[in-house]
């Protein structure tokens, strides 16, 4: 440990963080149902996490709704709820101007962080991403200045020491840049983390994942095995190398298509425009972004903004009529729920059904990419079940047994107990 301060803890968000005394590790799994893991440790395919699960640390827990990647990440690095830091999805629409925007940085952000706290109070922080857009929001508040280092796998070929606190990624590390649709992609993350680590360069290290392969790959496929065998094989490295590791995900995955391999989809903007044309319904699928490929913006959860906000209780009364659909809510109803920011809530939030999915308007969509595969996505409740794993028991209190645990317990859980 490089601490340069005498403070023992740091506090965000009214919670306290003891500093690392060893080097702590925290690895998001992008998507990691829970079945991934209780498969692969029936089938001996994760022996680094069934050690944790039987010596160390296990429990099933809840992410953050709606259950999708920005949210639930920021949820993490800061310990709280998205009604804290304000990032409720990965795309949104702003009620003053009217415009859809997609989250690629912090500048939608509330707040602070538990890693740039941890970077003020001396600590080295190593933050490693799947993706950039990812990276351009955690890397809040870390600098080079305070021995940060930041980067993504996508972009690792564009570092430099001004701006992430390392160059010259690709070499260093012996691996080019993955494609942005592969599961090398997350390995690369863990792979520098590693040599990080070897290099005693960090003392505390975020690494987050992308969830290409669980979108594409069920358990007990060949190809999920093959993967997270790859990830339980790293995680072990860093267990021998001294490291307490936390894991957890950002949210989990479910299989939408039906026995023809089909999508189960309902199409909500047309669905509304048909019953309510003069209400000019615009439904915002929050799990869009930079990446549609494997799962065409498809979720389990939608946001509607209307212009005559009159039919509000007609649609929600229709929506929860609808077979594909688990709820619908009022906009303030939802926020008090799930504990999300109201200010950037729709008139409407539908959330969908655990086999189906949620779209706009069938013409918004691009399901050409999904052929061969079957729909596998999230954002809905029934993807809310993450595992929450540490690599070393923890003292059990009264309160560690009765707790309802979520994702956003993780740095608490590898820092505190």
């Amino acid at each position: 440990m490089s601490s340069t301060k005498d403070t023992a803890s740091v506090s965000v968000h009214g919670k306290s963080y003891g500093l690392p005394r060893r080097p702590t590790v925290v690895v998001c799994v992008d998507g990691f149902d829970p079945e991934y893991l209780q498969a692969g440790v029936e089938d001996g395919i994760l022996p680094t996490m069934a050690t944790f699960v039987k010596s160390g640390f296990h429990e099933t827990a809840d992410c953050a709704m709606p259950s999708l990647t920005n949210p639930n990440n920021m949820c993490i690095i800061t310990g709280v709820p998205t009604s804290f830091h304000g990032i409720s999805g990965n795309f949104y629409l702003d009620k003053e101007t009217g415009k859809e925007h997609m989250i690629l940085d912090d500048s939608t952000m509330r707040g602070t962080t538990i890693l740039a706290r941890l970077a003020d109070a001396g600590v080295r922080v190593a933050a490693i991403t799947a993706k950039d857009k990812l990276r351009r929001i955690i890397q809040h508040g870390l600098s080079p200045e305070k021995g940060s280092i930041c980067f993504s796998a996508q972009c690792a070929n564009e570092c430099t020491d001004v701006e992430h606190g390392i160059h010259g990624v690709e070499e260093w590390l012996g691996q080019s840049a993955p494609s942005q649709y592969s599961g090398e992609l997350s390995l690369f993350v863990l792979d520098a983390g590693l040599k990080l680590l070897q290099e005693n360069r960090a003392d505390f290290f975020y690494l987050t994942l992308s969830d290409y392969i669980q979108h594409k790959y069920a358990p007990r496929s060949r190809q999920a095995n093959e993967f997270m065998h790859a990830i339980d094989t790293r995680l072990g490295e860093f267990v021998k190398l001294g490291a307490v590791v936390a894991v957890t995900g950002d949210h989990g995955m479910s299989d939408k298509a039906d026995e023809n391999g089909k999508p189960n989809v309902l199409f909500l903007g047309d669905f509304l425009d048909s019953n309510w044309p003069e209400s000019r319904a615009k439904v915002i699928c929050p799990i869009t972004d930079p990446f549609v490929k494997h799962h065409g913006a498809l979720g389990g959860f939608v946001r509607v903004h209307l212009t005559n906000t009159s039919v509000v209780s007609d649609m929600i009364a229709a929506c929860r009529e609808l077979p594909q659909v688990e709820t619908a809510l009022t906009g303030e109803e939802a926020a008090s729920v799930y504990e999300m920011p109201l200010d950037r809530e729709g008139d409407i939030v539908v959330i969908a059904k655990k086999n189906f999915a949620i779209g706009s308007k069938r013409e918004e969509h691009d399901l050409s990419n999904l052929e061969g595969h079957r729909l596998r996505t999230h954002g809905g409740l029934s993807e809310q079940q993450i595992p929450l794993l540490r690599s070393t028991a923890i003292e059990s209190t009264s309160s560690s047994e009765t707790k309802r645990w979520r994702n956003f317990d993780i740095f608490d859980l590898a820092l505190n107990y």
